[in-house]
């Protein structure tokens, strides 16, 4: 039976890879500083600190055919882009990404995954809807819009670079922000599907929806089904270098809430306010996913909001937090 640890467990994508690595039959330990909302379904889990270089070592005792390494300070615009959380952010994640290179050096990891994001994208490449770049090579020169992306970028690097000296078999994926149900959708890290999933459902009938910015801004959004198949798909390929793994459907924020808006079946006025936004325009470019992998999204935009919103509203229903 092959053994898979995953780091950042707990997370939303992580459960849902912990949930997938089990229905394929592998020996799962989730590894998290928290327990997740619902029980784990990993054969076992390990609650610590990853910034801790002893912990992440005894992570990965035992032997580890595939490591996913999720863990990582993150959240949507709110937390990202307020400015107030770029120490921790860099800090955090660095320290859990240093940890994690050596600890699988030294512990002869089969193959290790690391999940970037789209936030390593050169902020001059995003301003503009008409020329718009986000294949894998635009993200140099380097000029991310977060320190977020700039530590994400750090990170690819460092993993690279055990690639090259050590023999590390890594894989890398830059995820264009995922959703579905579980995602987070209150509490100051949420990201827009699930935020604006919470401001339909609990809007009084005839009332207003708050979006941050002109509503214009454009973004791509993958459903996580269709996350999880892209990361399984490329950890059976030897494909070392970053690639996209995101929806190459573009829209706007404003129409993204109508969107959810038809979904839940109200018919609300969208209220434009002040916000952190980051780029104006962003989607994934899954040319070198695609050659690699043969992997496409299924899910529409559509379908995936609906499930979301329909998640979301039940938990607002139940009184969940």
């Amino acid at each position: 039976m092959a053994r898979a640890v995953v780091f950042g467990a707990a997370g939303f994508i992580g459960t849902h890879l912990v949930d997938r690595l089990r229905s394929e039959g592998y020996w799962v330990r989730a590894v998290d500083r928290d327990y997740p909302a619902e029980p784990s379904r990993a054969d076992e889990f390990l609650q610590g600190d990853l910034r801790d270089r002893d912990f992440v070592r005894l992570a990965l005792r035992d032997g580890v055919d595939e490591l996913y390494q999720l863990a990582a300070e993150m959240g949507g615009a709110g937390f990202i882009f307020s400015g107030d959380n770029d120490a921790r952010i860099v800090h955090d994640s660095a320290l859990i990404n240093l940890h994690t290179a050596e600890a699988a050096r030294q512990c002869n990891v089969g193959s290790l995954f690391f999940s970037s994001s789209a936030c390593v994208y050169a902020r001059h490449n995003q301003s503009d809807p008409n020329f718009l770049c986000c294949a894998e090579h635009s993200a140099y020169p380097a000029d991310p819009d977060s320190e977020y992306g700039w530590e994400k970028l750090f990170a690819e690097r460092t993993y690279q670079s055990f690639a090259r000296n050590y023999g590390l078999d890594v894989r890398i994926a830059r995820f264009h922000n995922v959703y579905g149900p579980g995602n987070a959708y209150d509490g100051g890290r949420e990201k827009a599907p699930a935020a604006l999933c919470r401001k339909v459902a609990e809007a009084p009938d005839g009332g207003e929806v708050e979006i941050w910015g002109s509503g214009k801004q454009t973004r791509s959004f993958l459903y996580i089904d269709d996350c999880i198949d892209g990361v399984r798909a490329l950890m059976g390929t030897g494909c070392a270098e970053p690639v996209n793994i995101g929806s190459e459907t573009m829209i706007s924020v404003a129409d993204l809430a109508r969107l959810v808006m038809r979904a839940a079946g109200r018919k609300l006025t969208l209220k434009p306010v002040r916000g952190p936004v980051g780029v104006q325009c962003r989607t994934s470019d899954n040319t070198l996913m695609r050659a690699a992998t043969g992997w496409e999204p299924r899910v529409s935009l559509e379908a995936g909001i609906l499930n979301t919103y329909r998640w979301v509203s039940d938990c607002i229903a139940r009184g969940e937090e």
